[in-house]
């Protein structure tokens, strides 16, 4: 059930434009489908243009709102100034930072440039899509961020360490932000999601990691997410049993829960 725009009580000079990274695939993909059907104008981000163009010309055609399309590395430290300059006309409504990736293997082995290219995605430009995009929110008055982290943000993460620790991080600045944005007409909703069916695993170097049993379909996540965001909730945790492994992971003895991801990394 898609929750309609009216719980915001945003006003008609907002235009209703929804920012989404990470769009041409996944949960973010998943998200702008739901957007678009619920007459948001979009714009979507990703670095492939014309995996981005194909999927904005069917969400015009299907729904009739207006897209803007940026293909954007967000590895690159001066993507999301270039991001804000190029929506300076756009009143940007909603701001939803869901592009990330992970990789599993020994952080000895792997490319120093390869885990700053994901520190850089995964949180640097989340911080300043967030700090540029907030401003003009809070002069509104009215406004949501939907900040994607992940379970992996409640535990660490042998063999993952570098994308367990920057969920770590969306999680932490995330909750702190939205008790700081208290009061203001602008909430920050944290979504942290289990595993996923999306193309995450083949990127992260994962292909075998899959147990179809605990996974939940992108369309579910998203639309679980969406709610959350409307509702103004601080953190949203998808499906019940991703909800009892971070409970878990928050009482049970740090050794333990790192062996145990250890396990599930298959090392």
């Amino acid at each position: 059930m898609v929750v309609k725009m009216s719980v915001l009580n945003y006003t008609a000079r907002m235009n209703d434009w929804a920012l989404i990274t990470g769009a041409s695939a996944g949960i973010g993909y998943e998200l702008a489908k739901i957007f678009a059907a619920d007459h948001f104008n979009l714009v979507l981000i990703a670095r492939n243009e014309a995996r981005l163009q194909k999927f904005a010309d069917e969400l015009r055609v299907q729904h009739g709102i207006e897209i803007k399309v940026l293909a954007k590395d967000l590895s690159l430290p001066n993507s999301p100034t270039e991001i804000f300059d190029a929506l300076r006309d756009t009143p940007i409504s909603i701001l939803v930072n869901n592009a990330g990736f992970g990789w599993r293997g020994d952080f000895s082995k792997d490319d120093p440039q390869h885990s700053l290219d994901m520190m850089h995605v995964n949180m640097d430009s989340l911080v300043v899509l967030t700090r540029l995009f907030v401003e003009p929110m809070l002069t509104r008055r009215a406004g949501r961020i939907l900040n994607v982290a992940s379970t992996a943000a409640f535990q660490p993460g042998p063999f993952t360490n570098v994308y367990f620790a920057s969920k770590a991080f969306v999680f932490s600045f995330s909750v702190a932000l939205a008790e700081e944005l208290a009061g203001t007409g602008v909430t920050v909703t944290t979504l942290c999601p289990g595993s996923t069916r999306t193309e995450f695993f083949e990127r992260a170097n994962m292909k075998n990691f899959r147990r179809d049993f605990a996974m939940m379909d992108a369309d579910v996540v998203a639309r679980i997410g969406y709610r959350g965001l409307i509702r103004g909730k601080r953190v949203v945790i998808p499906g019940v049993m991703n909800k009892v492994s971070s409970m878990l992971a928050k009482f049970a003895p740090l050794r333990l829960a790192v062996k145990a991801v250890r396990r599930i990394n298959g090392r």
